[in-house]
């Protein structure tokens, strides 16, 4: 089982407080914007990445809307046995500072 968060609450929590942030986003996704401090683990390799993730810190998952980061939650917390919190509404929803990657 996991939390979910709206993104509200996730970006007044992230201005308070260091938290660890994985998009789930493609990589490309990711390039083009994301949360500053977000680590990238694609949907599409979770499974074959998530021994690289801490059991004792507690992850927020976004994606661009919130459906990739549900099942990526579902996936860590049942198999992983992971503390993870679905961000709700995603990147489309971010109204913090966006980081680009340069090409």
């Amino acid at each position: 089982m996991y939390q979910s968060i709206s993104m509200d609450e996730f970006y007044q929590k992230s201005k308070r407080e260091s938290i660890a942030i994985i998009d789930v986003r493609e990589a490309d996704e990711y390039d083009n914007g994301h949360i500053v401090g977000a680590k990238n683990l694609p949907l599409s390799i979770l499974t074959e990445n998530a021994n690289s993730l801490n059991k004792a810190t507690n992850y927020y998952i976004v994606c661009q809307s919130g459906g990739r980061s549900a099942q990526a939650c579902a996936y860590l917390a049942d198999k992983e046995k992971l503390a993870v919190t679905n961000v709700m509404g995603g990147m489309s929803t971010w109204k913090g500072e966006i980081v680009h990657e340069k090409l």
